[in-house]
């Protein structure tokens, strides 16, 4: 059984494994990665050598950190560590999947209510939970105003309502952790992101971030934007903030993750409509909301269509993708969760 880890921003990490009677029997680790000394390779095999075919990787990653500092010269892992031949060891043995173990779903930009783009990111994980839809990547479009609250963020505390009510601008409680997102037309890319939480498997939360993100580090660079992630969810450039992203795992191990990545916002509108703190404001190293995004627009002058054209392009080019469209059932449940609980007060106030 063969399983590969590709290590962000480090080497690849590949092993083969044989199991037997719910032990590993055999394993060969290998990759592009350095090793000194040369023998501890032997050792870091050995270690894996009678591990429980179900251990974690947690598990696999402390028997390999304790064979190895076990050994009379101090041994040095680059571009890799115990956790990533964890990973591998785990993908091998069929606990964990890699990117090429899956075929994507490509939803292109459908103008809907904001609203509905929130409804929909509860209802697609369930249906690729029920086997009735692949994972997927799709990307949002809207034809109104919506300020996207996060699940746990104080509605008071985010939105002066009197801003919100001068500017013709609703608000909604998503189901993810994380802050606000002010969505005019055509003044963000938001993307969501389905996959079975076996992708991450073995990754903290904070590398699920980048892990997920890695390939758009790519389509942004195609376009001309340096990005880097700031942990835990920030994607920034040399210039500052770009977006940020959020998470949420669903209880039959499918995970959800989207984006959204300014491109054009009108910051003195935003600036009336959210309550930016002074102490978020010096966290991030600023004193005025109006330069705590750097739109994408500024950076690439491309059309906002055109980066949504290249992101698709990108996606499609690293991954098995088939293109597809929301089912009328899909959009019948989304408008279903709208009517009973993201169009509610209930809900949009549950932190009030």
């Amino acid at each position: 059984m063969h399983g590969e880890y590709k290590v962000r921003g480090g080497k690849l990490v590949a092993v083969d494994v044989t199991a037997q009677d719910g032990r590993i029997a055999s394993a060969h680790v290998f990759g592009d990665f350095f090793l000194e000394p040369d023998e501890a390779l032997e050792d870091l095999n050995a270690a894996l050598e009678g591990m429980a075919t179900d251990a974690t990787a947690a598990e696999l990653g402390a028997a390999i950190t304790d064979r190895l500092a076990a050994l009379p010269e101090p041994v040095q892992m680059i571009g890799f560590d115990a956790e990533a031949v964890a990973i591998a060891v785990r993908r091998a043995l069929g606990h964990a999947s890699s990117w090429d173990d899956l075929t994507f779903d490509v939803i292109p930009p459908v103008v809907l209510p904001p609203v509905m783009h929130v409804a929909l990111d509860e209802v697609l994980p369930k249906e690729v939970i029920a086997g009735r839809r692949r994972p997927h990547f799709r990307i949002w479009d809207w034809d109104s105003s919506l300020v996207v609250i996060g699940s746990y963020q104080s509605l008071r505390n985010e939105i002066d309502t009197e801003g919100a009510a001068k500017h013709d601008i609703g608000v909604v409680r998503r189901i993810t952790g994380g802050g606000a997102m002010f969505m005019e037309q055509g003044n963000c890319i938001t993307y969501s992101l389905v996959v079975p939480t076996s992708l991450v498997e073995g990754l903290s939360f904070e590398q699920a971030y980048a892990y997920l993100d890695d390939w758009v580090m790519g389509a942004l660079a195609e376009i001309g934007v340096k990005a880097h992630y700031v942990p835990l969810n920030d994607i920034a450039s040399e210039q500052g903030k770009i977006g940020g992203a959020a998470q949420r795992r669903f209880a039959g191990g499918v995970l959800l993750h989207h984006v959204t990545m300014s491109y054009d916002i009108d910051a003195d509108k935003m600036g009336e409509v959210l309550r930016i703190g002074r102490e978020k404001l010096s966290d991030k190293g600023t004193r005025s909301a109006n330069k705590r995004v750097d739109p994408m627009r500024s950076q690439t002058g491309l059309a906002r269509e055109q980066i949504i054209e290249g992101f698709l392009e990108y996606f499609r080019a690293r991954y098995d993708t088939v293109d597809s469209s929301y089912t009328e059932d899909e959009l019948a449940k989304a408008r279903e969760l709208v009517e009973t609980k993201f169009g509610t007060e209930e809900w949009t106030a549950r932190v009030p």
